[in-house]
């Protein structure tokens, strides 16, 4: 899935369809929904190719809508491998981490937990003092490394 078509589904998801039950109406959620599809393109573009300022600002929008919630953002390991993690952690790194654990570091690196393991016993990758790997060392090694062509 490309990272456009995994907004829509979000924003789908978690936004139109409870507005459709809520309303017990279609009708509302269809303009949305064709205001989304215009949008979603120029989000997937600032995110993809405009500067770092323009893609945290449309990053932090999209978190906060679709991801609320009172405990912070931690979303599972494989959340990072999805074309939205992948664009997250190469422009931001973690929203509201310093660090993350060795499977989350290996998910957002796109490797296993014992492949970051080994980048940190290896010195390749820093551990971070409260255990882990800084996220900034993650994204940092992401934007010295050409995206494959799963990602984003």
């Amino acid at each position: 899935m490309d990272l456009a078509g995994q907004l829509l589904r979000l924003l789908d998801v978690r936004l139109l369809d409870p507005l459709e039950i809520l309303l017990e109406d279609d009708r509302p959620s269809d303009a949305v929904r064709t205001l989304l599809r215009r949008r979603v393109t120029e989000w997937a573009e600032v995110l993809q190719h405009g500067d770092d300022t323009a893609a945290v600002h449309v990053i932090a929008r999209l978190i906060a809508t679709l991801y609320p919630g009172d405990h912070g953002f931690q979303p599972p390991a494989d959340w990072w491998r999805s074309p939205l993690g992948q664009i997250v952690v190469r422009r931001v790194g973690h929203p509201y981490a310093a660090s993350v654990s060795l499977a989350t570091a290996g998910a957002m690196l796109g490797i296993s937990r014992q492949g970051v393991h080994d980048l940190v016993r290896r010195g390749r990758l820093p551990r971070h003092p409260d255990g882990g790997v800084p996220v900034a060392a993650i994204r940092d090694r992401l934007r010295n490394s050409p995206p494959t062509e799963e990602s984003p």
